[in-house]
């Protein structure tokens, strides 16, 4: 093969499509990857990690300023160097970003920066800012992630009216922002700059925060945040915007008044996001897909054009790194003849507030809908000793399982390392095991995964 002949090119090198180019090389493909922007994709560049590193040093700073007294730990005059935080944010990224490039050097994984098309079957474009680039492949695989939902009434400006991106990055903090979405990028970027000294003030549509978590884990979590200062206006939604001198004026609409105003520096819009198509061939190509945008694949992943598949955001389901990843994995050995399927019932979902909210499976809602009989057991983690002794004992972890068969629907986590804690209920249903299993399992003492072992317990009385 030439320079510019793959098995396999990918357009899109964000978690989807770096770990299914690892993966394709690991299988003996020859792989090129495609991105305009740097290796990692949004999750990496302007998404997970990024986020997940403010979180972490605002709940430090937070923490150093009102939460050591009880520990013994006596600390006067905490400043905040949002410069030197905002730094740290960008070492972690840039690190991450050169790993990458590590794994594609170490499996000889050509790397094209520009945008990526398919004129036609079996070939892509490269448009980048050295000239023109035309590679052939067999296969060609779309990862090209999503974008931010801008809303028509608020478009973003990228100054007062925020995307994420803008979120993560800015310069100082605000006196007043305000949030609308209560969604997990909403709470988790709202609840960094509430921690930094900012008065935020969350605008949710619906009736409750997080639509389609677990209605007892979105309760309480909404009113841990109220009880941190987060403000919540739900049932209420954002009409328009006027940029004046001093910030923003935003106009609302709720139930209780059909005209309101709220004045603050800045609005972040989080109220989702879309799959990614623009410049990429597939309008052209006619590749199928559904009413609202995703591209439609088979159990292979491929697209309606034979030889060209698709995974992560831009397809249907959840817009998650890791469900990118995993569709990635099992795209590539679909391609190289091992056959692949995913457990999309086992994948978890996480939002990184304080406490963290983890789920997977079934809420207690769906379970409900779906005519089963259930066994639900709870357990409060200011029941357990590890909790206290971390100084984290908000929350609950609860089970659901099938009240005939004892076999795990579900499993919701609100508490401290909910993230890490939710892993053993993903295994637990990728195994059919039954909240027994869970019961039955020696888990260690004094820890916080008690609290899972307790709740599967409670189902079985």
């Amino acid at each position: 093969m030439s320079e510019t002949e793959f098995d396999l090119v990918i357009i899109g090198a964000g978690p989807g499509g770096y770990v299914a180019a690892v993966r394709a090389a690991e299988l003996g493909m020859s792989v090129a990857c495609v991105d305009k922007a740097a290796l990692g994709g949004t999750c990496l560049n302007v998404g997970c990690i990024p986020s997940k590193a403010l979180l972490e040093s605002s709940e430090r700073f937070h923490e150093a300023s009102v939460g050591l007294d009880e520990h013994g730990i006596k600390l006067d005059g905490v400043q905040l160097d949002l410069a030197a935080m905002m730094a740290r944010k960008e070492r972690i990224v840039q690190g991450m970003t050169a790993g990458i490039g590590g794994l594609f050097k170490k499996h000889q994984i050509a790397f094209f920066s520009g945008t990526g098309s398919i004129p036609q079957p079996g070939s892509v474009h490269v448009a980048g800012k050295d000239g023109d680039i035309a590679l052939t492949a067999t296969h060609i695989l779309l990862a090209l992630g999503s974008e931010p939902v801008e809303l028509a009434d608020l478009p973003f400006d990228g100054h007062h009216i925020l995307s994420s991106t803008e979120a993560l990055a800015l310069p100082q903090v605000p006196e007043r922002m305000v949030v609308i979405g209560a969604g997990a990028i909403g709470l988790e970027l709202g609840s960094v700059w509430q921690r930094l000294g900012c008065e935020v003030i969350v605008v949710e549509f619906m009736d409750g925060i997080l639509p389609g978590m677990d209605g007892d884990i979105s309760t309480q979590l909404q009113r841990i945040l109220k009880r941190q200062g987060l403000t919540f206006k739900l049932q209420t939604r954002a009409t328009g915007a006027q940029v004046t001198g001093a910030g923003v004026r935003l106009a609302l609409a709720s139930e209780e008044s059909a005209d309101s105003a709220i004045d603050c520096d800045c609005v972040l819009v989080a109220v989702g996001r879309r799959p990614y198509r623009s410049l990429s061939g597939i309008d052209e190509l006619g590749i199928a897909k559904d009413a609202r945008g995703f591209v439609t694949v088979n159990e292979r992943f491929e697209t309606s054009v034979a030889g060209v598949y698709a995974i992560g955001d831009l397809i249907p389901g959840p817009m998650l790194a890791h469900k990118a990843e995993a569709e990635g994995i099992a795209a590539v050995e679909c391609i190289s003849g091992k056959p692949r399927s995913l457990n999309y019932g086992a994948v978890p979902s996480v939002v990184y507030t304080e406490p963290e909210a983890a789920s997977v499976g079934m809420t207690e809602e769906e379970a409900r809908a779906s005519g089963r009989s259930l066994q639900v057991g709870k357990f409060q983690f200011k029941a357990n000793a590890r909790a206290h002794c971390m100084g984290a004992v908000d929350g609950f972890a609860k089970i659901i399982a099938d009240a005939d068969t004892d076999r795990l629907l579900g499993m919701h986590i609100l508490g401290p390392q909910a993230s890490h804690l939710i892993a053993e209920g993903v295994l637990a249903i990728e195994f059919a095991a039954s909240a027994e299993d869970i019961a039955r399992t020696i888990h260690a003492h004094p820890s916080l995964s008690e609290v899972v072992k307790e709740a599967a317990w409670a189902t079985q009385h």
